[in-house]
């Protein structure tokens, strides 16, 4: 199975979160939902790996980019899109 996109990043330092867009479809329709990744970035030897584990050192930028994704969240949830 082929991984989706992210539809947006947030990164700082190796912290990263990434917001993922999945259309479903409900009683009222089909709707878009979000949800968020959050993963650290380091490299074992020549290869480049991820983990969800941090430190207390990037614990504050795993808050503020969960946080901008939060922001970008509730921004494209708040969005009413208006068909003719």
């Amino acid at each position: 199975m082929a991984k989706s996109k992210p539809e947006k990043i947030f990164r700082i330092g190796f912290v990263s979160a990434s917001v993922f867009a999945h259309d479903v479809e409900s009683d009222e329709g089909q709707r878009t939902v979000r949800s968020v990744s959050l993963q650290k970035r380091y490299k074992d030897g020549d290869e480049v790996k991820y983990v969800s584990s941090f430190n207390l050192a990037e614990i504050p930028q795993a808050i503020r980019t969960l946080q901008l994704a939060q922001d970008h969240v509730e921004a494209q949830e708040a969005e009413i899109h208006l068909t003719d």
